[in-house]
């Protein structure tokens, strides 16, 4: 008596199974990997970097072991970047330096690396850390791959990025001036002529030395009397 009710319940099991059984044993089909690459490079050079991130990422995923997949971790990187996502692209550019430490693309990523440091550059009244880092890693672009097309472009933002701190330094120095701690403001106008020179406050620095000099000498005078 139970027998139709039985079948009835195994062809509602059968089509269930048949319909999602794809999903169930993990036999889902995704996009061929070249598929990917040209749609992930299309959006990216449309500007559309979020869905180019996914596109990418989704390679990266399905494809781990694609001759694509480092192109892909690559433009991961840059999508992050141009969404301002700095830590997110510096983290992507690291693993790729790590994972392809002989790729040709490394002077590249350096200089995005530094890029990620140097856009985020405020004034200069502000904290210097980024500058600091941008510097470095420009500075390191340029001694591990001085042949490079991309230490050219680093130069000038060591030049800036040099100017930056050199206009802190200076900054700090006038006002350890202002309040009299001249020793204070002594070192930093010296360390801006021995640290950043020729970046365009030279001038201004070597005559606040000699009037921080001058007014050391008055204070010796004065405790000496």
């Amino acid at each position: 008596m139970n027998s139709p009710r039985l079948l009835i319940y195994s062809l509602v099991i059968s089509f269930c199974v048949l319909g999602a059984g794809c999903a169930w044993f993990g036999t889902k089909e995704h996009a061929p990997v070249e598929e990917l690459v040209a749609t992930g490079m299309d959006l990216y050079n449309r500007k559309k970097y979020r869905d180019a991130l996914e596109t990418f990422q989704n390679l990266k995923e399905w494809y781990p072991f694609s001759k694509y997949t480092s192109l892909a971790e690559l433009k991961i990187a840059d999508a992050h970047y141009q969404l301002e996502e700095y830590e997110e692209a510096i983290f992507a550019y690291q693993e790729f330096k790590s994972l392809h430490p002989l790729n040709e693309a490394i002077p590249y990523v350096i200089y995005q690396v530094g890029l990620c440091y140097f856009d985020r550059m405020d004034s200069i009244d502000r904290d210097q850390t980024v500058v600091h880092q941008a510097l470095e890693t420009f500075q390191q672009l340029m001694t591990q791959y001085p042949e490079s097309p991309y230490a050219d472009k680093a130069r000038k933002h060591i030049d800036e990025s040099k100017k930056s701190l050199a206009g802190h330094e200076m900054d700090v120095g006038r006002f350890y001036y202002k309040t009299k701690h001249y020793k204070g403001a002594l070192a930093r106008f010296q360390g801006v002529l021995s640290g950043y020179p020729n970046v365009g406050y030279d001038q201004e620095a070597r005559q606040y030395i000699d009037l921080c000099q001058e007014a050391l000498e008055k204070d010796k005078l004065i405790n000496f009397q």
